[in-house]
């Protein structure tokens, strides 16, 4: 694999003939829209086939990936343009293996979604997912589960093999994160048996191989009654996995209403594992910035691992950018959130370059549009994405945690196929 920086004059097919590859593969793998249109700055992942198949009239890819000892998520993974679906043609060529393909990490890669994601975007995500966290199950005034309608999503994770994961948290009816709700939870043991076992009967009725939880904005005096919620209702699962969400802390007396309730090796030891938030430091509000800045990333990882076992810490990854509007007004100001797709779009549009922050590392630039208002955005690219899993190597981690799917971006999953391999089990305990 080669992530290829696109230089002034270069083309998709130039890029693709001076590496051997075909125009065509490049620019399906990398989303270039039909026009060709590069941004200077811009990255391009390019994979190598080694053996490659060439479909007969009555093949399959359950057959093709039988006839070579392929799992159908491998074959799948293998090539990206099928977008997860079974549709064939006689003639089209499928990459069986790459070249110089080194073996690949294990990885636990969880990937969370709306059940308003449009359906493909979704099937040509779930051969990259080990998990799939429909996004969320919330907490009524009354303290019974606002349910989700994620059957669409239930279904074509079990038909790939990915195993989905009923998400709780303290979402109101109005969408909005509930302190108030926590802490109604949190102070009465009543109502916390009640919602363990209205998770519980929501798991096995649903079908869903585990559970999430993600409370946000807990009292720091509340910690305790949270981790105990955690623990037994894990012990309520078992032998399904719980995970939990944590804030990205540096320091375990970090102050704020977001960090002072998570205590990492509480939490760590309560639950199977635990995914590290590590994202939102350029925030909708707040000034323009990277998103999540190695260093910062680097930072809570090294806290982490301290306090948590690395083989049960998940690195939060964001699949999202910012585009800010100058200047930027505390308080006033608000960006506007986009894939990095839509985030090298606006580049080609505008005609500028993609700079690379080699401290943040990671893509941004500036433009200014149609009626004059300078703007600087900031996202994710293959350089940035690759900076960061590699972390889950060096540090020895679980895996990944993907927030959100709902923003295709090829290049994090060709990543994600050229580096791991996500084929895990969930980690679980014993039935008690």
């Amino acid at each position: 694999m080669v992530i290829h920086v696109v230089s002034s004059g270069e083309s998709v097919w130039s890029i693709a003939r001076a590496y051997g590859l075909e125009p065509a593969q490049v620019a399906t793998d990398n989303q270039v829209p039909a026009d060709g249109a590069l941004a200077v700055g811009q990255t391009l992942v390019l994979r190598f086939p080694d053996r490659v198949h060439t479909v007969a009239l009555g093949e399959t890819v359950t057959s093709i990936a039988g006839q070579y000892g392929l799992t159908l998520r491998e074959l799948y993974r293998n090539n990206f343009s099928l977008g997860g679906q079974p549709l064939l043609f006689p003639g089209q060529r499928l990459t069986l293996s790459f070249q110089d393909q080194p073996p690949l990490t294990p990885a636990v890669v969880n990937g969370y979604a709306y059940p308003n994601i449009e359906l493909g975007a979704l099937e040509e995500t779930l051969p990259y997912l080990t998990a799939l966290a429909p996004f969320t199950w919330g907490i009524g005034a009354d303290g019974a589960l606002l349910p989700l309608e994620d059957l669409s999503l239930r279904r074509a994770a079990w038909n790939m093999g990915t195993v989905p994961l009923l998400h709780l948290s303290t979402l109101t009816e109005e969408g909005n994160f509930s302190t108030q709700r926590a802490e109604e939870i949190l102070s009465n043991e009543a109502a916390q048996a009640d919602l363990i076992a209205q998770v519980v009967q929501a798991v096995r009725s649903r079908g869903y191989g585990g559970a999430d939880v993600d409370f946000e904005y807990i009292p720091a005096a509340l910690g305790p009654a949270y981790t105990s919620f955690l623990g037994q209702l894990r012990q309520a699962l078992s032998p399904l996995p719980l995970w939990a969400a944590l804030a990205p802390k540096i320091q375990a007396d970090q102050p704020g209403l977001l960090y002072e309730a998570h205590d990492y090796a509480a939490i760590g030891a309560a639950v199977d594992a635990a995914l590290l938030m590590t994202y939102e430091w350029g925030y909708l509000a707040g000034p323009p910035m990277a998103v999540a800045p190695l260093p910062n990333v680097r930072a809570v990882l090294d806290y982490a691992v301290t306090e948590i076992p690395p083989e049960k810490l998940l690195l939060g990854l964001p699949n999202y950018g910012y585009d800010w509007p100058l200047p930027f007004i505390q308080g006033q100001t608000r960006a506007k959130s986009l894939s990095s797709q839509e985030a090298i779009a606006l580049a080609v549009r505008y005609g500028v370059a993609i700079s690379y922050d080699e401290t943040a590392q990671s893509p941004w630039f500036r433009y200014t549009d149609w009626e004059g208002v300078e703007h600087e955005v900031w996202f994710e690219d293959a350089r940035s994405l690759e900076k960061k899993l590699l972390l889950i190597q060096e540090y020895g981690l679980l895996g990944t945690g993907i927030w959100n799917l709902m923003r295709p971006f090829s290049q994090l999953w060709l990543l994600l196929g050229a580096l791991f391999d996500m084929d895990q089990p969930l980690p679980s305990q014993p039935a008690f």
